[in-house]
């Protein structure tokens, strides 16, 4: 399992020594059939598998294949309704077309058409290489999950649990602190699960009440963010003592309990901490006090009173004791403070408390404050990624104020950095302009490649934007989903953002852009797969520039509640030649398992040839069916919102770094340290960017 892990994230695998000479035969079948895949060996791998036993080899193979094929999404067969797309969607009359979606929609049963032989595939992707690794590099892929400043992935987490269960040493080798909340929930609750707990855990990274409840979420299977309620499930006698024994120790246990009122009541009625007062009496305390509505007075209703009076010293004098707080609030501060300065002296004097992320953003607010246009963007907590956009009425700061807020946070970083080991020669490339910090992952979904929502990559070489879906009806947890029907569709935008065409089941080709969707499947017991090619220039040729990438679950099933469905996309050079779906030309790939019916996973920039990564779901409440036209207007806003956030690049944080620990050079071969897209340090290293720069 840790081998699976190794190979998804890094395209590297651990193989030990052995003492056999395989035949040549044997690799070069394997590496045939690798490359089809888009992978080859490196030599250094290759001389290591050619000392194993067959036995050994074939079990390696079949490992390595079967990961390939998840990540690249071949391990399913793909039949669409039309098995000589696009020409024979291009050559059909409308009437054709029309007669087989109707014949379809009554009797459920695919048309039978001749399957044409397709030309080889014309031009090969660039192969990617899966290097020989080493279980030291593979631990460290643990540590820097459990160093991680920012939330984890449901990807993240999964390899977490393999690693923490199979990786030698990585229990023992706890870090000293584990510096965010939920990711100290998640852990306890695999180590617990795996009975490989320290004793001295909860004493080194549990602190509070909400972190006590934040574990209760986690053995529960809920949102450690603690954006939505989660039901608690039954805990045993002994975990129970645990909790309670957890809440005893926690200062400000009723303040911080009143945090999350409600769910601590409903906690209670597991927890039963009535039948153990005499042993934990202040938590018995605290929860008669939230059962009984006993009034409290705490720091944020003190907070909340002082900024609504605009009793600005006294705000600041409470906020001093949460330095968190206080940066996040600074800028409603400083717009209802008559003495900005004051407020900023007091900053100062606690910004050095502040965590790197929060730093980060802040600094990036006033720096960039002026430039949010109408909107300003936000990602709600939770593990569905939803997008916000709300009008921009910030009132304008003086540019003083908001030059000296952004220098405090800057020389904080710089120093915080500057305590680092030492970067030497840096090459920095300037694509990383392009790429944003990874603050919260723990809605990203799992793909082929994670990128931070709002960065864009290059699309690269080839004419033909072709995406794909496939997915599948069935059960889950034992519950029949019924029938199931995913609708893939495609929303052509011109630069304002005027709505053009569509492509999807409704309109299966376009009279002006040469743009075909491969026919609307409406059911899925044994899978089904939907594919629509769009061509680029064709779209730019007629003023498109802007394209949305939408899957609506027609039947209205959640993402989550499905047994296997993923949507990606892929470059072509010649439509017609090789396979519909050849694994090696898909570039993106990504699960769509999050709680909606709506999911956004790209929006193609066709003029800058740049895809901008979404990966985002769309709430909204068709009035009649759930497809692409009943949901246009909230697709057009989200591309609007998405395509002009105001964040922190990758370039802006290792900027930083080398200011503060290196040199900058532009000569990457000579540089001790390389941050780029395809060596060194990489945007998709996101385990590393969250240990090691945040």
């Amino acid at each position: 399992m840790k081998n699976q892990v190794y190979l998804w994230r890094k395209n590297k695998i651990v193989v030990e020594k052995g003492s056999n000479e395989l035949p040549v035969s044997y690799l070069a079948a394997a590496l045939r059939n690798i490359e089809s895949l888009g992978y080859t060996f490196s030599l250094e791998l290759l001389e290591r598998i050619r000392t194993l036993s067959e036995g050994e080899f074939f079990a390696l193979y079949s490992t390595v294949v079967s990961v390939l094929k998840e990540k690249v999404g071949a391990s399913r067969r793909f039949k669409p309704m039309y098995p000589n797309f696009p020409k024979q969607v291009m050559e059909a009359n409308d009437g054709e077309l029309y007669l087989q979606a109707i014949r379809h929609y009554l009797t459920w049963q695919l048309p039978v058409h001749e399957v044409k032989k397709r030309l080889p595939l014309l031009k090969e992707s660039r192969l990617k290489l899966i290097e020989l690794g080493t279980d030291e590099e593979l631990l460290q892929v643990g540590m820097n999950l459990l160093r991680a400043k920012s939330s984890l992935s449901v990807k993240d987490k999964e390899d977490l649990d393999v690693l923490l269960q199979e990786c030698t040493g990585i229990t023992e080798a706890l870090p000293p602190e584990i510096p965010h909340k939920e990711n100290v929930a998640i852990v306890a609750s695999i180590l617990l699960k795996h009975d490989k707990l320290p004793a001295d855990f909860f004493a080194n990274y549990c602190k509070t009440a909400t972190d006590v409840l934040r574990i209760a979420v986690a053995l529960s299977d809920g949102d450690v963010s603690l954006a939505a309620p989660t039901k608690f499930r039954k805990f045993r006698r002994s975990e129970r003592r645990l909790l309670l024994r957890l809440l005893e120790a926690s200062p400000n246990l009723i303040e911080d309990m009143l945090r999350y009122k409600n769910r601590w009541i409903r906690l209670g009625e597991i927890l039963h901490p009535f039948e153990y007062q005499d042993r934990y009496p202040k938590t018995a305390e605290a929860f008669d006090a939230l059962r009984n509505n006993h009034k409290i007075e705490t720091m944020g209703s003190k907070v909340e009173q002082a900024l609504l009076y605009r009793n600005v010293d006294e705000a600041v004098q409470l906020l001093g004791q949460r330095p968190g707080e206080f940066a996040r609030r600074l800028d409603h501060m400083l717009r209802i403070s008559e003495n900005g300065e004051v407020v900023l002296e007091s900053f100062a004097k606690i910004a050095a408390s502040v965590s790197t992320p929060v730093l980060l953003q802040v600094m990036n607010h006033f720096v960039k404050r002026e430039a949010y246009g109408k909107w300003r963007t936000f990602f709600p907590k939770g593990e569905v990624a939803k997008v916000q956009a709300i009008p921009n009425t910030l009132v304008s700061l003086e540019e003083p104020i908001r030059q000296k807020a952004a220098t405090i946070c800057r020389e904080v970083l710089l120093q915080r950095f500057a305590a680092l080991p030492s970067l030497g020669k840096v090459y920095m490339d300037p694509r990383l302009h392009e790429h944003l910090v990874p603050f919260s992952q723990r809605s990203a979904s799992k793909a082929l490649r994670t990128l931070v929502r709002g960065s864009r990559i290059a699309i690269p070489e080839g004419g033909t934007i072709r995406f794909f879906t496939w997915w599948r009806e069935g059960q889950v947890n034992g519950v029949p989903t019924g029938r199931v029907d995913v609708d893939l569709s495609a929303v052509l935008y011109s630069a304002k953002w005027k709505y053009l065409e569509h492509i999807s089941y409704t309109n299966l080709r376009s009279a002006k852009y040469q743009a075909y969707h491969s026919g609307d499947i409406v059911e899925a017991p044994n899978g089904a797969c939907e594919f629509i090619d769009l061509d680029i220039e064709s779209i730019i040729r007629y003023g498109g520039r802007y394209v949305v990438m939408s899957l609506n679950s027609f039947t209205n099933q959640p993402y989550c509640d499905l047994p296997e469905c993923y949507a990606g996309w892929m470059i072509r050079t010649e439509p017609q030649s090789g396979e519909i779906f050849e694994p090696q030309t898909v570039q993106d790939k990504v699960d769509l398992a999050s709680n909606t019916s709506i999911s956004i996973p790209v929006i193609l920039d066709l003029v800058e040839r740049k895809v901008i990564w979404t990966d985002v779901a769309l709430r909204s409440h068709p009035r009649f069916v759930n497809n692409v036209e009943a949901n246009s207007g909230g697709m057009q806003w989200m591309g609007k919102a998405l395509t002009t956030l105001v964040k922190p690049t990758l370039y802006e944080l290792f900027s930083l770094h080398v200011e503060a620990r290196g040199t900058l050079t532009d000569q990457e071969d000579n540089a001790d340290t390389v941050f780029s897209l395809d060596r060194g340090i990489t945007p998709f290293d996101t385990e590393i960017i969250m240990a090691d720069f945040l």
